[in-house]
């Protein structure tokens, strides 16, 4: 079965500048607006060009004269010499350069090989713990909680530590957007330490990894669901990849590790309420992964992300000369009628659509699977236990993530 529901609603407030689009019930029509009529070009009240169709912002995430990070400011200032600072300066999708695209390579190879099937199994299992305590039904837990205790419990992290990554990972993201505050600086280079410590003993533990299709010795013992991390996890397949790759730096491994707490948080907890939003307003279709996979799409978690000219780029007779900043538009070229038809309609029957949500190019996020499959469990659980939720919910006050108050 299909969910076709079109976009009827419209915004009341004409938003001044995308980021404060992001926070709209719907902003869909202004967005739609930039897309028809100024595709690429520079906003004066962002002081920042906006790329915002598939053809600008396909442009400006191929092009190696931008970066991810201002040239004088790889780190944000707040946190540079702190080891939130160190663990953001070596970060894959925060780094530019051949180092970077190389570990890059060794990250993307550990996600692949991750198991989406039992960190299905975990979500929902932690889910229905979650709903089992009773009272209210606990949308913060479900949207960030659960999703970052599976990826630590993934990593090795259980009986209680995966609890405490997921509240730490909580701190340290909080040094990312420009509007940080010294306390969320502070709160992030605690986060950043403690992080190390709960992820240095499995990632320098990690066993190697067995041959394709290898089965266990004959009378091993059962593997328990909540050991996975440190017995077939994510960690070992980072060292594993980075063994192949012959990257010999165990320092920037540790970072990435807590790489994979960092770049699932905020996207998964929009991907989840923005998916039970849509539910709300009609999506009936009984195939909640379908509606997850085109709600991606529709409606996304990660609506806007930055680039910084380091030379000269030129898109449709535009240049940006060095220096200055582009706000690439994920959200708007998600609905350009020009790569996905019908664009304003949510159908979870559509064919290979054109997504721009993860990114990509050299800065494809390799976490977007992984996102997919534990909102698509979290939210199976909650429909299974006969939630409900608001239609029209308030948006958080973030510049490029989409995440209902619910």
């Amino acid at each position: 079965m299909s969910s076709t529901t079109s976009t009827t609603t419209t915004s009341t407030v004409e938003p001044v500048t995308p980021v404060e689009a992001v926070r709209l019930a719907d902003p869909y029509p202004y967005y739609a607006r930039l897309v028809a009529e100024r595709p690429f070009a520079f906003d004066e009240a962002l002081g920042a060009w906006v790329a915002a169709d598939a053809a600008a912002v396909r442009a400006v995430l191929g092009s190696g004269a931008l970066r991810v990070r201002p040239v004088a400011e790889p780190v944000p200032a707040g946190v540079a010499g702190t080891a939130a600072g160190e663990v953001f300066g070596e970060l894959v999708r925060m780094t530019d350069g051949a180092a970077a695209v190389r570990l890059k390579g060794v990250v993307a190879e550990a996600l692949a090989r991750a198991d989406l099937g039992h960190a299905g199994e975990l979500a929902a299992r932690f889910t229905r713990e979650v709903l089992a305590e009773g009272g209210e039904v606990p949308y913060e837990e479900l949207m960030f909680g659960v999703p970052a205790r599976v990826v630590a419990a993934l990593s090795g992290l259980t009986d209680g530590a995966d609890r405490e990554a997921a509240r730490a990972i909580a701190d340290f993201v909080r040094c990312i957007p420009a509007t940080a505050t010294p306390a969320d600086h502070r709160a992030a280079a605690r986060a950043a330490t403690r992080l190390r410590e709960l992820l240095a003993p499995p990632l320098t533990s990690a066993p190697p990894a067995p041959l394709p299709h290898a089965t266990p010795a004959a009378g091993a013992a059962p593997r328990s669901p909540y050991r996975a991390g440190r017995a077939n996890g994510l960690l070992r397949e980072l060292v594993a990849a980075a063994e192949r790759s012959g990257w010999a730096h165990p320092g920037p491994l540790l970072s990435n590790a807590i790489g994979f707490l960092s770049q699932t948080y905020d996207a998964t907890a929009g991907l989840i309420g923005n998916t039970l939003v849509a539910l709300a307003r009609g999506a009936g279709t009984p195939d909640t992964g379908a509606l997850v996979r085109e709600v991606v799409r529709y409606d996304a978690p990660v609506q806007n992300t930055r680039r910084f000219a380091a030379e000269p780029f030129t898109h449709a007779g535009s240049t940006v000369e060095p220096g200055q900043q582009l706000l690439v538009l994920l959200a708007g070229a998600n609905r350009d009628p020009a790569v996905n038809p019908d664009p304003h309609v949510l159908s979870t029957e559509r064919v290979n659509p054109l997504v721009f949500t993860f990114g990509a190019g050299a800065h494809l996020c390799p976490g977007g699977e992984l996102a997919t499959v534990l909102a698509t469990a979290v939210v199976t659980e909650l429909r299974r236990a006969g939630w409900s939720t608001t239609a029209t919910p308030a948006y958080r006050p973030l510049a490029n993530a989409r995440i209902p108050l619910l």
